[in-house]
């Protein structure tokens, strides 16, 4: 009876969860991006490309933006599809991309890097993604740190940190503190979610303490982007960790 309740509880949730995203502006770039406005601020891109494995996926990324400058967090898996985004980010949103910054080296993150970098647009990563990168022959980030980094967005403030492997060794959170956004990447999981999802380059022993520090830290989200999926609260975190923790 009590799991019944709690399963029921559940549903209830994820249709409220559900129900409050639909209410956001959406945009349809085209057949394979569309945005989300959150505020007039904070957009988030979903872009969606075939995955050997895993078919159509739908990749989420974050664009900020402040007095026609525009901070872009994660890039779709093409140079194609990325162009297309940075297309409407200038037509639509009358901004310039002026800095980039990757969750972690995979294609959902990076994937259209080396058109980026053709603009000459500054990058900046974790030291360990450009490490990776390297190593696979994948467009390098400009510029890398090692634990945190605070940027500039005209007057805004953006920080990145690297708390820990999870689901993949190199994987960061972005914090924008004037909006109360915590872009989590692919170490967070939507609500939905039964599984922690493509754990192939995983820590999968670092994952919950990982989470667990990210949760302590960023306890004031008030949204949490994950990397797929819908975003939410931090019940995404808190439900991160409970998948996490399964063993």
């Amino acid at each position: 009876m009590k799991k019944l309740l709690l399963l029921i509880i559940l549903e209830i949730c994820l249709v409220k969860l559900s129900f409050a995203q639909n209410q956001y502006q959406k945009f349809q770039v085209s057949e394979d991006i569309e945005i989300i406005k959150i505020n007039d601020n904070a957009y988030v891109h979903v872009s969606y490309a075939e995955v050997s494995g895993w078919g159509r996926v739908a990749s989420n990324g974050l664009i900020y933006l402040n007095n026609g400058e525009a901070a872009l967090f994660d890039t779709p898996m093409t140079d194609s599809l990325t162009k297309d985004l940075m297309d409407w980010i200038s037509s639509k949103l009358k901004a310039k991309v002026t800095l980039f910054v990757p969750n972690h080296w995979h294609r959902d993150c990076i994937g259209g890097l080396a058109y980026l970098n053709s603009l000459r647009i500054e990058s900046y990563a974790n030291e360990i993604t450009g490490e990776i990168a390297k190593s696979k022959n994948l467009p390098i980030p400009a510029h890398g740190f090692r634990d945190s980094l605070a940027l500039s967005l005209g007057d805004k403030k953006i920080f990145c940190e690297f708390l820990g492997a999870a689901h993949a060794l190199d994987n960061i959170v972005i914090w924008l503190p004037s909006e109360k956004i915590l872009f989590a990447g692919c170490m967070a999981k939507e609500v939905g979610s039964k599984n922690l999802g493509n754990t192939a380059d995983a820590d999968l022993t670092a994952y919950p303490e990982t989470i667990k520090k990210v949760l302590n830290k960023y306890r004031n989200a008030e949204i949490v982007i994950p990397g797929h999926g819908e975003f939410g609260g931090i019940e995404i975190l808190k439900h991160t960790l409970e998948l996490s923790s399964k063993k």
